[in-house]
């Protein structure tokens, strides 16, 4: 874990960009109608990989932005309300903060992501908005919060800890 702010911030954004990248994949997939076709993600092909780093280059930096204005707090005050590392098992607090953040940074992202995508690029009138962003809330919560759980928390730590050994 991070011990000094030059620390966290690579911390975070590390964690912003793995977040956004797999999100992205998934959402590519999703958009370019491999969910639709016979085998469904199976059947993904490798432009995906490329069209998903054009997209998470600029929505990486969303998540860095948003989760430190205010996603990593909410997360972490959740998590504090209902776990103590110093009576309860440390591993559960750090799961709970998590979710708790995960909570937050989803409906959070699918706002950005549905008024980017499609209300200023697709054209969508912004009186659809809310039902958009609820549609993209129940796409991308489960995704987001497996994705964050099995991947990008477990290779954020791994790579961070290669880059910071403790000595």
């Amino acid at each position: 874990m991070p011990k000094n702010k030059a620390q966290g911030i690579i911390f975070g954004l590390i964690m912003s960009y793995a977040m956004a990248y797999g999100m992205e994949v998934y959402n590519v997939a999703i958009k370019e109608g491999f969910t639709l076709s016979a085998g469904g993600l199976s059947n993904m092909t490798n432009i995906v990989f490329w069209d998903a780093l054009i997209e998470a280059s600029y929505m990486g930096l969303f998540v860095f932005i948003v989760s430190n204005l205010y996603g990593n707090r909410f997360g972490a005050s959740f998590a504090a309300k209902h776990c103590n590392p110093e009576k309860d098992n440390p591993y559960i607090c750090q799961l709970l903060r998590q979710g708790a953040t995960v909570a937050v940074m989803c409906p959070s992202m699918s706002l950005i992501a549905s008024i980017l995508f499609n209300v200023i690029l697709a054209g969508n009138p912004v009186s659809q908005l809310p039902a958009i962003w609820v549609g993209t809330v129940l796409k991308n919560f489960p995704m987001a919060f497996f994705w964050n759980f099995f991947a990008t928390a477990p290779f954020t730590h791994w790579i961070f800890g290669k880059i910071f050994r403790e000595r």
